[in-house]
């Protein structure tokens, strides 16, 4: 896992070609502060959305001989790059490095250092004077207690240094330096913060702390009033697809067919069925009003004459078959012939009406 720490940087000296040397702390023992999204990104430990993780990084691990050896010769950068280090990409990232003289100083690991680039020289004098150690690390997530007495939930093992960055914002705080105030002695710098609307003044390591979980708060409701106005959305969304759907059922059901609509399309069926029968008598009475005057033409003209032709023109040519055509009345039609139910009514009424005949014929058989 590749992780960043930050000190700040002091004791600085120019050196006649320019360049920017100092000494500096750039790692100790002790705790470390992160957040849950650097540390388990995955979740997979249970740990993403926690806003504040507190990882122990013991002396054994710190001043291990293969991790001292990693703070030596390592590229400078001006903030960390979004990749690590190589042979492959140190042209595009590095800015100065850092020298080979890597000790122990108590608590700390100090190194030496030497900026060489202008332009990150002259952010350095600027005011950006802290630094950040990018490194790679094992991570054992358990809980416990540090010998001074300091609860963690992580332990750093195998830790391995890949560049410094020159960073605005150090995470191990004002206490590691880059070189010494010439004193002997740390000045302990505070941050003010604002927390429910009171100003409160903290150690710069506190106040950190402090406020990557008010970040994490903040985010959290954030995210939450974010769902809330998508919800409160996708109901908006679906009341207007309901009304419009209640906008088109009024407007299918003032189109549907009135009584009086239905009667006249069934006295014009009627009508035209009389007049294709008095046509052609044998005409089969099935499909659409266009099928049947269809038929009625080819009857009356032929084939060639309905060859192509569209439905507009077949209607033209079954007006003027039709306009000469007696048809019979239906009303009188009925009276002569009497009801005769086509299809599956018609053989239920041939078999009702055999059936009734059977029955008062039935004393003939008894006899």
């Amino acid at each position: 896992m590749q992780l960043f720490d930050t000190v700040t940087l002091d004791g600085l000296r120019r050196t006649q070609d320019g360049y920017l040397v100092a000494d500096a702390r750039v790692a100790r023992t002790g705790i470390q502060v992160y957040t849950g999204r650097e540390v388990d990104p995955e979740n997979k430990h249970g740990l993403r959305d926690k806003a504040v993780v507190r990882v122990y990084r013991p002396e054994e691990e710190v001043f291990a001989q293969d991790a001292m050896h990693s703070y030596a010769y390592r590229p400078v950068t001006d903030n960390h790059p979004s990749e690590m280090v190589t042979a492959d990409n140190w042209k595009d990232h590095a800015v100065g490095q850092t020298g080979g003289e890597v000790v122990r100083d108590g608590e700390f690991v100090r190194v030496p250092l030497v900026l060489m680039d202008k332009a990150i020289i002259a952010k350095v004098e600027g005011g950006k004077r802290e630094l950040s150690m990018g490194y790679s690390t094992d991570l054992k997530f358990q809980d416990g207690v540090t010998p001074s007495g300091e609860q963690y939930d992580a332990i750093q093992t195998s830790l391995r240094m890949n560049h410094l960055a020159v960073v605005s914002a150090a995470r191990g705080g004002s206490h590691l330096k880059l070189g010494d105030d010439g004193k002997g002695k740390r000045s302990m710098t505070t941050r003010t913060l604002m927390v429910d609307g009171l100003s409160v003044e903290l150690a710069d390591k506190d106040a950190q702390i402090v406020q990557r979980a008010i970040d994490g708060f903040n985010k959290q409701i954030t995210d939450l009033q974010t769902a809330a106005g998508e919800h409160k959305a996708t109901i908006a969304k679906k009341d207007e697809e309901i009304g419009t759907l209640k906008a088109d059922l009024k407007k299918a059901l003032d189109a549907a067919l009135k009584p009086e609509d239905v009667d006249r399309m069934v006295a014009d069926r009627a009508s035209l069925i009389e007049t294709v029968k008095a046509i052609d008598s044998k005409i089969d009475i099935k499909g659409t009003d266009a099928d049947l005057r269809r038929a009625a033409v080819k009857a009356k003209l032929g084939d060639e004459m309905i060859k192509d032709a569209s439905d507009a023109e077949i209607t033209g040519m079954f007006k003027a078959i039709a306009k000469d055509v007696k048809t019979a009345d239906p009303f009188a039609r009925v009276v002569s012939d009497g009801l005769k139910p086509t299809g599956d009514a018609h053989t239920q009424a041939n078999d009702a009406w055999n059936k009734s005949v059977s029955d008062l014929n039935a004393w003939r058989k008894e006899a």
